[in-house]
């Protein structure tokens, strides 16, 4: 791995540990200070000289905070005469804001992709979208990861027999069927209304899930207001058992402890693409490194391997 140096933000930097771990090279050093008039300033503390730069920040809460952190190393870096500069983002917060919706709003998943690229980056490596299309915003490369492998590992340790993995949209039902393939189960799928006052219902649940063992699968849990709804749902019709999985596990205003003390509900597991607080942590919560799905993905894009042959979901 001769001319890559890796550099971690403030956002998640036991993943950025894990992953260069995972690739055998050292984490580089950088500094984050802040001002007295409350700006920030970024120094990477490494040699950048037409190297291999990869910089791992999640967009995580404080999203804003952690966002101009990301924007400041990418500046740092390409001042720096780096070679080529790649974001690696976890967790693209983002995401979420990916059409107009309503009259006159922001669409901010378009916008920060432009600021990435203005910022100085070169390619984007980042992890289970909350919508695909977000991908399109980049006009520059994005190597888009999903955690269904991680995953199906996890689940595969247990009695599938009698098992339905449901999507709680039908927004989501692709993933949903790529992951049930993996497992070899059924597949589910909810309609889900969401109203102006971010109230979630759920209408119906389209496949037999009567009597079964069931994997909710999501790709983000962050109040868990909607997996809540579905699992109310899922109670009307007598399921056996509930597990609970996601790829980013944000778990705002204790939905760990809400989502736990359902009737049903066995386990929520989840991967570090987010940090994870001790203070949220629960005997029913599993967390699955994806440090070595990253470390392998920046290595083939260092190398100039395909990243796609790796990650395809079939």
């Amino acid at each position: 791995m001769r001319g890559i140096a890796v550099f971690s933000g403030t956002a998640h930097p036991a993943l950025a540990e894990a992953i260069c771990a995972e690739l055998q090279i050292p984490l580089s050093p950088s500094k984050l200070s802040r001002f007295a008039n409350d700006c920030l300033e970024v120094q990477l503390q490494d040699n950048c000289r037409e190297r291999d730069v990869f910089l791992i920040q999640p967009v995580v809460a404080p999203v804003q905070e952690h966002l101009m952190e990301l924007l400041l190393m990418l500046d740092a870096a390409r001042g720096a005469s780096a070679g080529r500069i790649t974001a690696v983002i976890p967790h693209y917060a983002y995401s979420r804001s990916d059409k107009k919706d309503a009259p006159r709003i922001s669409i901010g998943g378009r916008l920060v992709a432009d600021l990435l690229v203005t910022a100085g980056a070169n390619r984007v490596l980042t992890m289970a979208l909350h919508s695909p299309q977000v991908h399109g915003f980049f006009n520059i490369p994005v190597d888009h990861l999903h955690a269904l492998n991680e995953l199906a590992a996890h689940f595969r340790t247990g009695d599938l027999s009698n098992t339905v993995v449901v999507s709680p949209d039908l927004g989501y039902a692709k993933e949903a069927a790529a992951f049930a393939r993996l497992l070899g189960t059924p597949v589910a799928a909810a309609a889900k209304q969401r109203f102006p006052n971010d109230e979630v219902r759920i209408s119906t649940i389209i496949g037999d899930v009567d009597g079964k063992d069931v994997i909710i699968l999501d790709d983000e849990i962050a109040k868990g207001s909607t997996v809540i709804e579905l699992i109310a749902r899922l109670g009307e019709r007598n399921v056996r058992s509930i597990r609970v999985a996601c790829t980013h596990g944000l778990f705002a205003g204790g939905a760990v402890e809400r989502i736990g003390a359902q009737p049903g509900v066995v386990e929520i597991v989840c991967t570090d693409t987010a940090p994870i607080p001790d203070a949220i942590r629960s005997d029913k919560l599993k967390v699955l490194s994806i440090a070595p799905a990253l470390a392998e993905a920046i290595r083939r894009i260092h190398e100039g391997e395909s990243v796609s042959a790796l990650f395809h979901p079939h």
